[in-house]
This record gives structure tokens, C-alpha cells and sequence, in this order.
């Protein structure tokens, strides 16, 4: 096991999630409107991975259930960070994806049967506040929320139950899942678009070809890198690492959009920040311990 470049391919992944509010804010202002872009870029992703699955097919096959599964939430939770991305402000929608700390504890008491700690109880608790803050409850009310706000939250969720199921099926190759995970995603937009029809027309121009390159370079890569950097090391230091992706998403949008931060959200931010931090750096020695 080489952590050094497991560590290396897991900060530069991360890092390319959080600069994906680039390339997708970019081709939708072009015209490409965002359920083509993001369905475009998903199929174009799945064609690249289609030959590992078809070759990886003898570890797979005897869980299809499982395989199903993954498609699943691996889908919903890359269809709904995506919409939530191209429609929503950068950071609010990055933050409230941040909020897997609760997501995890949820399930890993309820499936994998782990206890919860008070150290855990307060990085959910950090994680609630925190939520609080950013959607500025106090203020607005539940009326306050938008469907933006919701595919964050379920984007997030959905990584998280990818992520259980992940632990669950490590005799399947990463790029076979991560294959089932862009199938998922390009079925479910397939469906919505079907239900929510829309007249709007592929633009006269590079935004398509863009929409591939996107789809089969960046997010395969750094979906790919993820997945399997998050198999090479330990989960403490690859939840601390994986926070780069905020970072660099808030950091980015900050800059490059001219925007500035609230009180709410920059409080609210450091909390589901430091949740994360406080679930990343602790030892193996005081990570809770199954049932």
C-alpha cells in the first residue's frame, strides 16, 4: 500500500471537486442548459468506465442487489450535487454538503452497528448549529429553504450511503462502482428530464463537446482518484483531506465571483468545518469501536 501517493491522489481529487463549480458554471452560461450538461457529462464518463465493468464483471455479478444499490445512491448524490451546483450559490450548496458528518453517524449506528461517542455527539451537534447558521433559520423560517438547499442536503446524504455501501462490497473493483455510480446518475437525469420536459435546444457551439470533456476527463478522474484513495488509507486522515474539497470550493467561489461572506455563513461554515476536522483527526486509538 503506497500512502504517500494515496494521500497525494486523494488531496489533488478533492481539490478538483471543489473547482467543479468552474467548468460547469461556465458551460451552463454558454447556454447548455443544466440538466443536458449534466447528463451529457455523466454518459460521457460512463462510456469510458463501461469496459471496466464489463471486464470486472465476474466480481460484480453475484452482487447485483448491492451493485444496484450503489447505483443508486451514488446517483442520486452526484444528480444532486450537480443540480444543486449549476442552480444554487456555490458555497451554500458546498457547506450543506459538508454536513456528512451526521449522514455517517446515522448510518454507521444503524447499519454497521458503531457506537457513538461524545466526541461524535458534538460534531453532530456542530453540524446541526452550523446547518442552522447558513440557512439563517431564525430569520427565515422553514419557508426560507429552496430545493437548492434540499439536493445539497441530499447529495450529501446520498454520498454517505454510497459510502457504507462501499465498505460493504470491497471484493468489487473501485472503477466498476464508480462505473455504476455515473450510470446511476445518467438514468436518474434521464428519468427527470422525461418527467419535466423542457423546448430548450442544444446551443451552436463548443458547450456539448465541452459537456464530454468534463464528463470523461474531470469527473472520472477525480471520482476515480476519491474512490481509491479513500481505500488506501485510513478514514481518519482521508476525512481531513477530503475537506480540502471545501476549502477550495469557498475559497474559489469567493474569489473569483467577487462575492463576500455573511456572518451566518462564515459561523456556520467553521462549524460543519470543524465537525469534520474533529471526525478526521481522531486517533484509531479513540475512533468508536463496533458492537
Amino acid at each position: 500500500m503506497n500512502t504517500k501517493l494515496a494521500v497525494i491522489v486523494l488531496f489533488i481529487s478533492s481539490a478538483g471537486w471543489g473547482l467543479t463549480w468552474l467548468p460547469i458554471k461556465y458551460i451552463n452560461d454558454m447556454g447548455l442548459d443544466s440538466m443536458h450538461l449534466i447528463f451529457i457529462a455523466f454518459l460521457s464518463g460512463s462510456i469510458v468506465l463501461l469496459p471496466w465493468l464489463i471486464k470486472q464483471r465476474h466480481f460484480w455479478l453475484g452482487s447485483i442487489v448491492l451493485m444496484l444499490a450503489i447505483g443508486l445512491s451514488g446517483g442520486i448524490a452526484n444528480a444532486a450535487f450537480q443540480t444543486a451546483i449549476v442552480k444554487g450559490d456555490v458555497i451554500r450548496v458546498m457547506i450543506l454538503f459538508y454536513m456528512l458528518p451526521i449522514w455517517s453517524v446515522i448510518g454507521g449506528r444503524i447499519f454497521l452497528h458503531e457506537k457513538i461517542d461524545n466526541l461524535r455527539i458534538l460534531a453532530v451537534l456542530m453540524c446541526l448549529i452550523g446547518a442552522g447558521f447558513i440557512l439563517d433559520i431564525k430569520n427565515t423560517s422553514w419557508q426560507g429553504i429552496s430545493y437548492i438547499d434540499l439536493l445539497a442536503l441530499c447529495s450529501g446524504l446520498g454520498l454517505a450511503i454510497t459510502n457504507i455501501l462501499f465498505r460493504f462490497t470491497q471484493h468489487i473493483p473501485v472503477m466498476s462502482k464508480v462505473a455504476i455510480m455515473f450510470i446511476g446518475c445518467v438514468i436518474l437525469i434521464a428519468i427527470s428530464m422525461m418527467i419535466f420536459p423542457n423546448d430548450i435546444s442544444l446551443p451552436d457551439n463548443s458547450s456539448v463537446f465541452l459537456s464530454v470533456l468534463y464528463g470523461a476527463l474531470w469527473l472520472t478522474l477525480i471520482s476515480t482518484g476519491t474512490q481509491w484513495g479513500v481505500t488506501q488509507i485510513e478514514a481518519g486522515r482521508s476525512s481531513v483531506i477530503i475537506v480540502t474539497e471545501l476549502v477550495v470550493a469557498v475559497i474559489s467561489a469567493a474569489i473569483l465571483t467577487a462575492s463576500s461572506l455573511g456572518i451566518p455563513e462564515i459561523i456556520g461554515g467553521l462549524l460543519v468545518i470543524g465537525a469534520a476536522v474533529i471526525e478526521g483527526v481522531r486517533s484509531d486509538d479513540l475512533d468508536p469501536k463496533l458492537n
